[in-house]
């Protein structure tokens, strides 16, 4: 299976849609850019590197080698730190955002995919696809300090915001591992969509969608008692899956339907459809503005959709 499926800036100079994979420096955007304001953008490249991209000047500041195929980097929450993962090396790597520099490799097993931390930064959840394992790191120590075996080919894990549950995707086997957090206690297995790819854990920590990356369908998951709820039909196969802030919708992209559904989170109803272009793949909501920015694929533009009347605007 080939899921080194690489970070890239579709369009570096929409800054609104850079803002969804990029690592901000603990900057409030003020109204002007006032001297000295540091701004940077993350973005993996085709030789296994993370160049760092000052959008303040627009120029690349350093280019960082990784020493192995980058799957997945996130933000640290609360540190001055980028983590990623890498496929074919099958280590995390840990990317100080002050110096440009990697700090640490830690092993976590092969083909590592995915990496999710607690909500409070302490702990960073890696499952390993090629060894059937999730393994716990100490943010702090940069060392592994839990082990779980999970079902087969782990691609994605996600934490729920309360730090109780770890919620992990099986892909070969189309199951759903729900854990314990805090000891990696395998607490619940239940079947889900075939080819689960990503998940979208609501805020009241209890419910929890997952797409699938071949089949039209949704499943929906109740994490507290272990229960497959439902699974939606969509218009299409489902490119990403977007919450609402309030967590009241879900708005799932779909480049086969050319457009996004919006789910009602309460009621787990499919709603409204809204088209958007010819392959709408990936999006970023703002949060302040209630402003949804869709990438189109094959039309090379990104479209403004204001979520609340479902208007778009017109594309760039």
């Amino acid at each position: 299976m080939n899921r080194a499926s690489k970070f890239r800036v579709v369009f570096l100079s929409v800054l609104l849609l850079v803002a969804a994979i990029i690592v901000i420096a603990r900057e409030h955007r003020p109204s002007f850019l006032r001297s000295g304001l540091r701004l940077y953008a993350y973005v993996s490249t085709a030789d296994n590197s993370v160049s760092v991209v000052d959008l303040v000047k627009l120029a690349t500041v350093a280019h960082v080698p990784v020493g192995g195929t980058i799957s997945a980097m996130r933000e640290h929450p609360s540190r001055a730190e980028l983590w990623g993962v890498s496929s074919s090396g099958g280590f995390a790597w840990v990317l100080d955002s002050r110096t440009s520099q990697i700090v640490a490799r830690i092993p976590v097993g092969p083909l590592p995919y995915s990496i999710d931390f607690s909500a409070d930064g302490n702990r960073v959840y890696v499952p390993a696809s090629g060894s059937n394992s999730l393994v716990a790191i100490d943010c702090g120590s940069r060392q592994v300090i839990a082990h779980a075996v999970t079902g087969a080919q782990p691609v994605v894990a996600r934490v729920s915001e309360d730090d109780r549950f770890v919620l992990v995707l099986n892909r070969k086997d189309s199951t759903a591992g729900i854990y314990d957090a805090a000891t990696l206690r395998l607490r619940f297995t239940l079947g889900v969509v075939p080819d689960p790819e990503d998940a979208v854990i609501l805020r009241d920590h209890s419910i929890a969608f997952i797409r699938s990356s071949t089949q039209k369908r949704l499943s929906v998951i109740d994490l507290e008692k272990g229960q497959l709820l439902t699974n939606l039909e969509m218009a299409g196969i489902p490119s990403q899956m977007i919450l609402k802030p309030d967590g009241g919708e879900l708005y799932v992209l779909s480049p086969e339907s050319h457009g996004l559904q919006a789910i009602n989170t309460w009621t787990h109803e499919v709603g409204d459809y809204v088209v958007l272009g010819s392959a709408p793949t990936r999006g970023v909501l703002l949060a302040d503005t209630g402003e949804l920015y869709v990438s189109d694929a094959a039309a090379g533009s990104v479209t403004p959709v204001d979520i609340s009347y479902r208007r778009l605007g017109r594309p760039i």
